[in-house]
């Protein structure tokens, strides 16, 4: 293919994250092909800094790409900034971008799917990024290879300068602009309540989420978001290691190691799809007796982390 879109990738203080990140990078069919563009932020604390070097060392190794440029952040910019800050500088000069964190684990075949999906929809101004992840749903071979949702998803994903340039950072801004009939549709017919929370909680200082931002901008918008029927993106970072994670398996999946062959076209959201993942997001807390072992696992590990620091 050619011009593949370039990778940006974010890292801060998991080097093992890191390492696995990059390997399965490596691994895709494009990575040869492709610029490798690696956003490290600097220490928040003084404990962090020896994990971050670690960190730098690592990435000053890594081979296997057409190019590899590393960004060494000289101030802590926090995950928020940085990827904002990471990708519109990469869409300004590329015109797109493939975006990747340092716990996400790819299919050999990821970088196809985005690049093909990328040139595909290039000038299909309703569809707004790529996604790579898809949720462990149920009756999967009802699904069509690949297909549109109205969410994004922020577990490796690419767009697009013209869908970028939508993006708005300011909460108030995007806050005016929701009614309750839009609220029911932004959370998946009242399926997924934790984005109007996320929301909530960014404008009321409680978080630092990019992500749900994005979403509310290309929500407003009426765009779209591609997804493959089976994951190609394992998100390794559940394990209560990320800036903004805990331990968790809801969403654990195997990246699929088949190419994609086939993409939509007609572009409008899936109903099949939609129905599938609203029934995934209805059940995705499981039994009361789950909820309770996950909210004790995670309680032990905080108080865990609290007595070793």
């Amino acid at each position: 293919m050619q011009n593949p879109a370039p990778i940006a990738l974010f890292v801060y203080n998991r080097p093992e994250h890191t390492r696995r990140t990059i390997k399965y990078l490596q691994e895709n069919l494009l990575a040869e092909d492709s610029r490798l563009f690696i956003f490290s932020d600097a220490a928040k604390h003084g404990e962090e800094e020896e994990k971050v070097n670690q960190v730098r060392a690592l990435i000053g190794q890594a081979t296997r790409f057409k190019s590899i440029k590393l960004i060494n952040r000289k101030q802590h910019m926090g995950l928020a900034k940085s990827i904002i800050t990471g990708v519109t500088q990469l869409v300004n000069e590329y015109g797109k971008v493939i975006v990747f964190e340092d716990d996400l684990l790819s299919s050999p075949y990821t970088l196809s799917y985005f690049n093909e999906a990328l040139q595909r929809y290039e000038k299909e101004d309703s569809v707004m990024q790529i996604a790579a992840y898809m949720f462990p749903l149920s009756e999967k071979e009802a699904l069509t290879q690949t297909f549109f949702l109205r969410s994004i998803n922020s577990w490796g994903w690419a767009t697009w300068k013209r869908a970028w340039e939508h993006f708005e950072p300011d909460i108030d801004q995007l806050h005016t602009q929701f009614d309750l009939e839009k609220i029911h549709r932004f959370t998946v017919d009242g399926t997924m309540k934790n984005y109007w929370k996320q929301f909530m909680d960014f404008k009321n200082g409680k978080n630092d989420s990019w992500a749900i931002r994005w979403h509310a901008s290309v929500f407003l918008k009426n765009g779209l978001v591609l997804y493959p029927a089976k994951s190609l993106i394992e998100n390794i970072g559940h394990d209560g290691s990320g800036v903004h994670s805990i331990i968790e398996d809801t969403y654990r999946v195997h990246p699929s190691r088949k190419p994609i062959s086939s993409f939509p076209t007609v572009v409008k959201e899936d109903v099949t799809a939609l129905a599938l993942v609203k029934n995934f997001y209805k059940n995705r807390k499981g039994s009361w007796i789950k909820r309770g072992r996950k909210f004790v696992a995670n309680q032990w590990f905080r108080l865990k982390n609290r007595f070793v620091k």
